[in-house]
């Protein structure tokens, strides 16, 4: 285990949305998207951020970068709270915090070419001048494995997995030491996905980069994380070293979604038992444990249980009555 100071941590970070209703936008309700999360991600490290599709983990990946103004809680980047610098030191530390979107062609500008987008960025931030620049360019589409003269060709003349190199390649032009990996596979092949999976590990141990990897497949986040957080309806309810959370998972909804893995072996028999009910609606969540309405095990008072992240001797930790 790794005993130096996190290179980035969030306490209890939060983001609610407020929602205006009727004529006059009077009546109002509060989305708790991101509800008081906290994460500890080290130096060379990847944290797997793992829920079903709406349990905040993009807006929670967001948010610790200020992409979105979070409503309270501390993101300590090097022992600052980048919370808190001012939106003209904030470009500083955004130098060193990247992201890559889950779809790199929406976030591309699809009338400037990759050498071009690249050069941009070295000048803006003056990382490269005259012949230089170009020189860094071939070097850093050489890094994800795309050659130099790709440099002359616009996004749409790209494959979907060369669009994520271009998308990784262009969060890397900035030297980076910590990027927002949100769902950077999930719309690509099944081989892709390995091809981009193993390049993010080539290039960690490479840079020393750390990564949060948001997705919703625990069998991804398992190939590349070293630990893993697991959200439900905008709040963690498991997290601890991944290898140990895929193997014995103890909280319900952890369970579920490791039931729901497809087996690569047609001969292992594997019977899978669907979660009841729908993902309750985040603007009026269940009382009590969020999960208590679908959890196979639940009792009377999990729906008055309050929340809170219990840390068991392995290091652990699990958001359930049972582990109180």
């Amino acid at each position: 285990m790794n005993n130096e100071a996190p290179l980035l941590e969030v306490k209890n970070l939060k983001k609610h949305f407020q929602l205006r209703k009727g004529f006059w936008g009077r009546q109002s309700s509060v989305v708790r998207a991101v509800d008081n999360v906290s994460l500890a991600i080290n130096t060379g490290e990847t944290l797997g951020l793992v829920g079903e599709s709406g349990c905040g983990k993009t807006t929670a990946g967001r948010a610790l970068l200020r992409l979105i103004e979070p409503t309270s809680g501390e993101v300590l980047y090097r022992g600052t709270d980048i919370l808190k610098v001012s939106s003209q030191d904030l470009r500083r530390y955004r130098r060193k915090l990247q992201i890559v979107f889950q779809d790199p062609y929406s976030s591309l500008n699809p009338r400037i070419t990759v050498g071009g987008m690249l050069r941009e960025i070295l000048q803006f931030h003056k990382l490269a001048t005259g012949k230089k620049i170009n020189e860094r360019v071939d070097e850093l589409l050489n890094t994800v494995g795309l050659a130099p003269e790709y440099a002359s060709r616009y996004p749409h003349e790209f494959s979907g997995g060369q669009r994520q190199r271009i998308g990784i390649v262009r969060a890397l032009a900035v030297d980076p030491e910590f990027l927002v990996l949100d769902e950077p596979v999930s719309a690509l092949d099944v081989s892709i996905q390995a091809q981009i999976l193993n390049l993010l590990k080539d290039l960690q141990k490479q840079f020393n980069l750390s990564y949060l990897f948001i997705s919703h497949a625990l069998s991804v986040v398992d190939h590349i994380a070293h630990n893993t957080a697991v959200m439900y309806l905008g709040r963690v309810v498991e997290s601890g070293i991944t290898s140990s959370i895929v193997s014995e998972p103890l909280h319900p909804y952890t369970k579920a979604l490791i039931a729901a893995v497809p087996r690569p072996d047609p001969s292992e028999r594997h019977i899978r038992e669907p979660l009841a009910g729908d993902v309750p609606n985040s603007m009026n969540p269940p009382s009590g444990c969020h999960f208590h309405p679908r959890c196979p095990v639940a009792t009377k008072d999990c729906s008055s249980w309050e929340y809170s992240l219990k840390e068991l001797t392995d290091g652990r930790k699990v958001a359930c009555i049972r582990y109180q």
